[in-house]
């Protein structure tokens, strides 16, 4: 039903009250019994156990628990506590980040007020908002939260902040009489309130007409309840490759055992061996490498003030392709900034947009001598008519309380030096008209130093300028012509256009018998004194910031409760509306099926008007066109929608707290360009995840191989199981995390996103994979063989050589994997931890090799410069040899 359509007596029909009586006693306790309290539900909560219990149910955390067994039945003890241990921290992990999300209901709960004056039995009354129920006459005075949604029926000047829950930039004007339309946004109901709105000015009776789950909250905690989260694309390439590791390693294991046993090896030392193979073949430490990786791009993040709430947001940026972003507080500043003053047919473009004072007014085009007089008056009575508060800031010098208009006016006089303090030495304020919805105008009378009164006016231009008689122009007061008029109303049009929020200053002397009229008599006969447009300006550093995405293949899209006028105007400006880009209201959009918005969804940039389930729905059809979507805002209404996206964004300083709990990311500035940041950052933790898979499963399947070609040519055993062991955990570890921790290359940004459904080993890597880790087995196979071929009888040295070979060749293509082009493309110093990781991994192997203590233990023996010289270039061939093959296929 669309109360605000309904006239007075339509509304106390349908909710059976009567606004001068409301509802009885009794009448109410039936229908709190019937309705149930006006709260809002969580819906059922799965329990702490469950949930922490459902973090084990990851397939990778599977594959760690295998490879724990494995490890028990090789008697290595220490790695199977190591990898419970790293099972137990990833499940807490996870457990306390789920927790943490589930409180967006808890804060919506929050926003609800705690007390409302209500009419029982023809007596007013304040009582706990949880009892209202549907029919209940409601009072809300200035400063007021608004305790359920409610048909307003009369009103003093009542104006109401309901960013958080449509979206608009200012407090909006209410009334009580009926208006006309069959699907006006919330953001044009001004005959209703709703519940956690703000009542900024005024006061205002209605009727409950809705409570609890009913209400407008109501329904956004009901799409939060329901709000799909999906996997992100790094948890769902780990479980992909958790699934391929697990086939590979039993397949090869099988194969290894197979093919030794049918050599004639023993059976036991061959299970021994292809168990230790199958550890080998399963990394258990990537889920460890993959959160490091995450933990230390966070700690990245906050010195770039993003707050990551949950750890794979970071990289799930890195393969956004769409960002939809609110309007007001995230593209722009959320302060209404007055930036074009129209007077005496000049027009001033006012610079420094923001509350800071630094600067002024500057670019008068058409001046006319004596045009400062003007501007100073404009200026002047702007701040008089005014009941806004400036004062002294920590950050920008100043700082405003009251009206966003008001302020804006504040902002601009003091810009030019015009400040209340100093204007009250000369006027004093008399009486003060209220600015009132039907007048659309607020007046004050004041007195000169000499004794004169005047009437000053502000408001609606079209309202103000029938209402005068005479004008400023020429430097001089004189009839207001048709002529004066007409120029006038162009002024009033093109700031219109250009959807810039218009104040009109007038005034008239008064005598003195007149002061005691009303603002009725009063408000007529007036000389009109100029304009002062003005606008919530985007943030300076937007613009770059959405170019920079642009260039890395990020479409930005604007959705905002605003205007579609002002709401495009700030798209152009941006540079997010190109020429032919299209923009859709809420209306429109609501005529829509999900299916027809899908297919128009990516010609469309900007979305005014919207509500709620407006949003939710715009990203479901961009994420059902195959785009990663994140999701940025900053109230209640974004909530539903940032927690369905890909990855939510909230605003840490205007943010509301349901739009904090359900997101992902929380930007502690606000500001639009660290999410660009933000991209850079997630693009490269992507790549360096990709790095060290490649290096690990690179040197994997080389250690496999060199088990396999050694039985398949009937060769002894290349490799002991310790020995196996020894390698996978300490020389693919160190340097692995090293790679986590990787630069970003100067390209990052000028890539296109990475398809969604890319698969881990795409673009080339699988091959790369397969490639190095061939060679890297088949030189370790190849310097064992040699070293036998010449030391038939020291099967030892011939191992020795085989380990020795193996750990280098991996260590020297761990610089390979810094780049998808080849090792030549980077500095290999570059990364001072990869460095200090490979020195450390050869050391370890010089003391194994030459400690005696250990050569028992680890089966070495002390090798001679000869096997060094022999090691080192079998070990270089792998590496080298490609990137020479890559070097001349380019050349060529």
């Amino acid at each position: 039903m669309n109360w605000y359509e309904l006239s007075q007596e339509e509304v106390e029909q349908m909710t059976n009250s009567r606004l001068s009586n409301g509802l009885s006693r009794k009448e109410q306790a039936a229908k709190l019994k019937t309705e149930g309290p006006n709260e809002l539900s969580e819906g059922k909560k799965p329990s702490a156990i469950s949930v922490f219990l459902a973090q084990f149910k990851d397939f990778m955390v599977l594959v760690l628990l295998a490879a724990t067994l494995l490890s028990g039945l090789l008697g290595e003890y220490l790695d199977a506590v190591a990898i419970i241990l790293i099972v137990i921290m990833n499940g807490i992990l996870g457990f306390v980040q789920e927790r943490k999300a589930e409180r967006s209901l808890s804060s919506l709960k929050e926003l609800s007020a705690p007390s409302s004056m209500v009419m029982r039995d023809g007596e007013w009354s304040v009582i706990p908002s949880k009892e209202l129920v549907t029919g209940d006459v409601i009072k809300v005075l200035a400063g007021d939260r608004i305790g359920a949604d409610f048909r307003i029926l009369q009103t003093r000047g009542l104006q109401v902040e309901e960013s958080a829950l449509t979206g608009e930039s200012v407090p909006v004007n209410k009334h009580g009489r009926p208006l006309k339309g069959s699907s006006l946004p919330l953001g044009d109901q001004n005959n209703m309130a709703f519940m956690g709105t703000m009542v900024t000015k005024g006061s205002g009776t209605g009727i409950v007409i809705a409570t609890g789950m009913r209400t407008e909250m109501g329904k956004i905690a009901h799409l939060i309840q329901h709000a799909e989260q999906l996997a992100t694309p790094l948890q769902l390439k780990l479980e992909q490759l958790g699934k391929v590791l697990i086939v590979i390693a039993l397949l090869l294991t099988l194969m290894v055992v197979g093919a030794g046993v049918y050599q004639g090896h023993d059976l036991y030392s061959m299970i021994l061996a292809g168990v230790s193979l199958a550890v080998a073949a399963i990394p258990e430490g990537l889920p460890a490498i993959v959160t490091i990786a995450l933990a230390l791009g966070v700690q990245k993040m906050i010195k770039k003030r993003a707050i990551v709430r949950k750890l794979p947001s970071v990289e799930t940026l890195g393969c956004a392709t769409v960002i939809c972003s609110d309007k007001t507080g995230t593209l722009t500043q959320n302060k209404m900034t007055v930036t074009k003053i129209w007077a005496d047919s000049c027009l001033w473009n006012v610079t420094d947009e923001g509350f800071s004072l630094s600067g002024g007014g500057s670019g008068k085009d058409n001046r006319n001598t004596g045009s400062d007089d003007i501007l100073q008056t404009v200026l002047q009575y702007g701040v008089l008519c005014n009941n806004a508060i400036l004062k002294p800031g920590a950050k920008s010098g100043y700082s405003t309380e009251g009206d966003p208009t008001e302020s804006a006016l504040l902002v601009s006089a003091a810009k030019a030096g015009v400040l209340r303090d100093s204007l009250l030495e000369n006027y004093r304020l008399i009486e003060e008209f209220p600015f009132d919805s039907s007048r659309k105008m607020m007046s004050v009378i004041v007195e000169d130093a000499s004794g004169e009164k005047m009437l000053i006016v502000k408001g609606a231009p079209d309202i103000l300028l029938d209402k005068c008689d005479y004008i400023i122009w020429g430097n001089r007061k004189q009839l207001l012509k048709q002529e004066h008029a007409e120029q006038a109303k162009q002024a009033i049009n093109s700031l219109a256009v250009q959807a810039l929020r218009t104040i009109a200053i007038a005034f008239r002397p008064l005598k003195t018998e007149e002061a005691v009229l009303s603002s009725y008599q009063l408000e007529k006969s007036l000389t009109f004194a100029g304009l002062q447009g003005m606008i919530d300006p985007p943030r300076p550093e937007v613009r770059q910031s959405i170019k920079d995405c642009q260039a890395a293949g990020i479409k930005t899209v604007m959705i905002t409760g605003d205007h579609v006028v002002t709401a495009a105007s700030i798209a152009k400006q941006l540079n997010i509306l190109p020429e032919n880009g299209r923009v859709m209201d809420g209306a429109s959009l609501s005529m829509l099926s999900q299916e027809e918005l899908e297919a128009q969804a990516e010609d469309i940039y900007v979305y005014a008007r919207v509500s709620p389930e407006h949003k939710l729905k715009i990203v479901k059809a961009l994420q059902a066109k195959g785009h990663v979507v994140a999701m940025t805002g900053d109230g209640v209404n974004d909530a539903p929608a940032i927690k369905s996206a890909n990855i939510g964004i909230a605003m840490g300083i205007t943010g509301t707290d349901v739009a904090k709990e359900a997101s992902s990311l929380v930007l502690s500035d606000d500001n639009f360009a660290t999410i660009r940041s933000a991209i850079e950052e997630g693009r490269n933790i992507y790549e360096n995840i990709r790095k060290f898979i490649r290096y690990l499963l690179a040197s994997n399947v080389g250690e496999i191989l060199v088990m396999l070609f050694a039985m398949v040519l009937g060769m002894p055993l290349p490799l002991l199981p310790i020995q196996i062991l020894w390698v996978n955990l300490v020389t693919d570890g160190l340097p692995a995390m090293a790679l986590g921790v990787d630069q970003a290359e100067d390209d990052v940004m000028r890539r296109k996103p990475r398809a969604a459904k890319e698969g881990v080993f795409s673009r080339g890597l699988g091959w790369k994979i397969v490639s190095r880790g061939f060679l890297i087995g088949l030189v370790t196979v190849a310097a064992f063989w040699l070293t036998l071929k010449e030391n038939p009888d020291n099967l030892i040295m011939a191992q020795t050589v085989a380990f020795a070979t193996l750990v280098m060749a991996q260590l020297i293509h761990v610089f390979d994997c810094r780049s998808e082009r080849s090792v030549m493309h980077r500095n290999p110093f570059e990364n001072k931890y990869l460095v200090a990781a490979v020195i450390s991994s050869v050391l370890l192997l010089l003391v194994v090799m030459y400690t005696p203590a250990l050569q028992g233990i680890f089966h070495t023996v002390s090798l001679p410069l000869r096997q060094w010289l022999l090691v080192l270039g079998m070990a270089s061939i792998p590496t080298f040899a490609l990137a020479g093959s890559q070097l001349f296929k380019r050349k060529a």
